[in-house]
């Protein structure tokens, strides 16, 4: 089967370094096949055999912090539950000089419709849609600060997001549909 492996929180800032090539390394010493990496924030397309996604983020946890010293949590889909979430997100949103629109995947402890209740939105500034493993966020680039997006950041619920553009999340899934 295939998947795509969220890696939360690495090469940001100039913290957490890992190159691409030693962790697709790590991902094929672990049983990992078909591994292919999306720019260097932690995008990983790979097969895998047996093993549920629990038992597959853990051991991905496991190998990277063997191979990098890095307690790095991994968020891991199969492909037709990222597809799904991929196709949730409405044709227009892009993440252009006009509009920032952002992929919130969500691990599965706070993976429920009434996670929107925690968050600030304001429905004059925000488009905001859940879809089963994710939220998806849009707002007009001129209107960010007003966003309640930024909000999220330094909560509990954010250390249980990892976050990416809905450009990336459009580009892992030509990824994984070529494999």
């Amino acid at each position: 089967m295939n998947y795509v492996a969220l890696l939360r929180g690495i090469n940001v800032g100039g913290k957490n370094k890992v190159e691409m090539k030693k962790l697709i390394q790590a991902f094929e010493e672990v049983g990992m096949t078909q591994v292919t990496t999306y720019i260097n924030s932690g995008n990983v397309v790979f097969s895998s055999t047996n093993n549920s996604k629990e038992t597959i983020a853990t051991i991905l946890e496991k190998a990277i912090y063997s191979h990098f010293d890095l307690q790095i949590h991994v968020l891991v889909y199969g492909s037709a539950e990222f597809l799904k979430i991929a196709q949730s997100v409405p044709e227009n949103w892009s993440n252009d000089q006009d509009m920032k629109s952002d992929v919130l995947f969500l691990w599965q402890d706070v993976d429920d419709q009434t996670i929107l209740n925690q968050l600030t939105i304001k429905p004059d500034i925000d488009r905001v849609i859940y879809v089963p493993g994710a939220i998806l966020w849009s707002v007009n680039k001129d209107l960010v600060t007003r966003s309640g997006l930024g909000k999220i950041v330094g909560t509990a619920l954010y250390r249980r997001v990892t976050v990416r553009n809905v450009n990336t999340v459009r580009q892992i899934s030509v990824l994984l549909e070529s494999i």
